[in-house]
């Protein structure tokens, strides 16, 4: 299967530049081809990661991708798909969330070897060019009607807020960025979410025009929630690819807990899988819902792939030992997940001896009365056993040497570390 064939039967391709044209140029050898993210946070997002799982697929198909950091077009912003106009930010924090925004992108794309990917910052071409440059040698090639004509730009001048001259020259920027890209680094093709089409078309207009020479393009739709919303930072619940922000663990039960109507879609768009095997383990969910195959195969490859092999196995282990699984059989890198996930606090070995003090202090009971009942009607659990007022936590083996791991019923839990 061909690369754009197969990004066709994933639902990958909401629009380009003559099919014919861009097949054919695929086939006779490397392209260089690129995605922009305005760094106007110091962390990448789930409404970014399509931009960078498609490079990541270009690059294994032998092409070489390209990631613009949005140094220069971050301080203006980008008024698609937005109802008002973005915070501006100054040159400190932008550089700044350039260099975690890189960090972030190391972990998904090959930065060295054959078909490396290339970091490149807008604002190192953008800065030195004056107003008149920008005016004469990118202005001048545009007329007011095809930039009022664009989707983002309309929408923008009939809603409540209207649009401001500065991001109504976002446009200009982003085409002088494909411009420059193409003449300097021979970049020929741009790729986007849907909401960027007017501002790809506009560069390869003005490479048409600049340097008469072909340029390509390609979106893919809108990652969308199942409410439909953009998935974005800039929605509730926002998915960080920081693990500071969002831990590996609140990343991986995200797609856990997607309904069965996502699934499939989000498993073709975000995962390197074959799109065979992907039907494959689809029919397989089909016939068991219940067991959310399919959620498990999507949570396990999107989470390896942002946060690495190692954390997204520690959220898998963490989710089985929050969700009833014994304790005893978890990792310390689990438990270490487990602690970012529920209270915890600490306690010196020579306070396991009242069991009910310990329970009450960690906020597991509301009094001595509510933990003696509770141990009565054994609610509670150390490390996987059920245990009474009489037992002795003194006893009971720390997990790795160092973890209790308290439970009452099903969903609250409590990690104690133990000191000397």
């Amino acid at each position: 299967m061909s690369l754009l064939a197969d990004l066709d039967a994933r639902g990958l391709i909401h629009d380009s530049t003559d099919r014919r044209a861009l097949a054919d140029r695929l086939e006779s050898g490397p392209i260089s081809v690129y995605v922009g993210f305005d760094p106007t946070a110091d962390s990448l997002h789930a409404g970014n990661l399509l931009g960078q799982v498609m490079l990541r697929r270009f690059q294994l198909a032998g092409h070489d991708p390209v990631v613009l950091a949005g140094g220069a077009t971050g301080m203006v912003g980008d008024p698609g798909g937005r109802s008002e106009e973005r915070n501006l930010l100054d040159r400190e924090t932008l550089s700044h969330n350039v260099a975690c925004v890189k960090r972030q992108l190391e972990k998904i794309l090959d930065f060295g070897g054959p078909h490396a990917a290339r970091l490149v910052d807008n604002a190192d071409w953008t800065a030195p060019m004056s107003a008149l440059d920008v005016l004469r040698d990118v202005g001048k090639h545009f007329t007011v009607n095809q930039m009022v004509a664009k989707e983002s730009v309309r929408a923008r001048m009939e809603s409540e807020h209207g649009i401001s001259y500065t991001e109504f020259s976002y446009m200009l920027l982003q085409a002088n960025d494909f411009r420059y890209l193409c003449d300097a680094q021979n970049v020929e093709m741009q790729m986007g979410c849907s909401d960027q089409w007017g501002n790809i078309t506009a560069g390869i207009e003005l490479i048409r025009r600049r340097h008469a020479r072909p340029a390509f393009g390609l979106t893919w739709p809108l990652l969308t929630r199942t409410d439909g919303q953009k998935m974005g930072k800039s929605v509730h619940g926002a998915l960080w690819l920081d693990p500071d922000k969002t831990s590996p663990y609140q990343f991986r039960q995200y797609w856990i807990q997607l309904p069965d109507e996502d699934v499939e879609r989000f498993l073709m768009q975000l995962t390197l899988r074959p799109v065979d095997e992907i039907e494959s383990i689809v029919a397989e969910h089909r016939a068991a819902p219940e067991k959310r195959i399919a959620q498990r195969a999507l949570a396990h490859d999107v989470t390896s792939l942002v946060h690495g092999e190692v954390a997204e196995a520690a959220a898998a282990e963490a989710a089985d030992v929050l969700f009833g699984g014994d304790p005893s059989k978890a990792s310390a890198f689990a438990l270490d997940a487990v602690a970012r996930e529920v209270p915890n606090s600490e306690c010196a070995a020579s306070s396991l001896d009242d069991v009910i003090a310990l329970l009450v202090s960690t906020g597991l009971a509301s009094s001595n009365s509510d933990a003696r009942r509770t141990l009565g009607q054994k609610g509670f659990r150390v490390n996987g056993s059920v245990i009474d007022e009489t037992t002795s936590l003194a006893g009971i083996a720390l997990l790795h040497g160092r973890y209790l791991l308290l439970r009452r019923g099903k969903t609250q839990h409590h990690l104690v570390r133990v000191g000397a």
